[in-house]
């Protein structure tokens, strides 16, 4: 009788992973389509509203991308593909870029551009290139 083997992740771990890993992302692009509204309307509501989307982001963001870290550079029996570890660096840089842009909006609202656009889009950019990069690894582009 063949078992299955076992996992190399814990069930709840990459539960708790896939649940609140894309939560940050959506929050990031709806930061930048704040900023660039607040652009082109100078209402100062939208560059606020954008402020609380990053913060509320980079919340969500600690746990997954602590469970990323485990993963990708924790002790484990499975050895993280070369994919796994361009993501991981790419989330983080990410992340960097976001903090950067949560104190660039925490500034005059008058202050935020251009800066805030260009962190905000530098952070959307290296999440979106790092979820390429992670469906590309799994074959999820391969196969159309």
């Amino acid at each position: 009788m063949n078992l299955p083997a076992p996992p190399s992740r814990p069930a709840v771990a990459d539960a708790v992973f896939e649940l609140l890993d894309p939560i940050p992302y959506g929050c990031f692009v709806a930061a930048l389509v704040f900023d660039i509204t607040y652009a082109r309307t100078a209402e100062i509501l939208w560059t606020k509203a954008a402020a609380w989307l990053i913060v509320l982001g980079l919340v969500v963001a600690i746990l997954p991308r602590l469970i990323n870290l485990w993963w990708t550079w924790g002790p484990s029996r499975r050895r993280p593909a070369g994919g796994e570890r361009i993501a991981f660096w790419l989330n983080l840089f990410a992340v960097v870029a976001a903090i950067a842009n949560a104190f660039v909006h925490s500034r005059d609202a008058y202050a935020v551009v251009p800066a805030g656009q260009w962190l905000s889009v530098l952070t959307v950019l290296l999440i979106a290139v790092a979820r390429i990069v992670l469906a590309m690894r799994r074959g999820g582009l391969a196969h159309g």
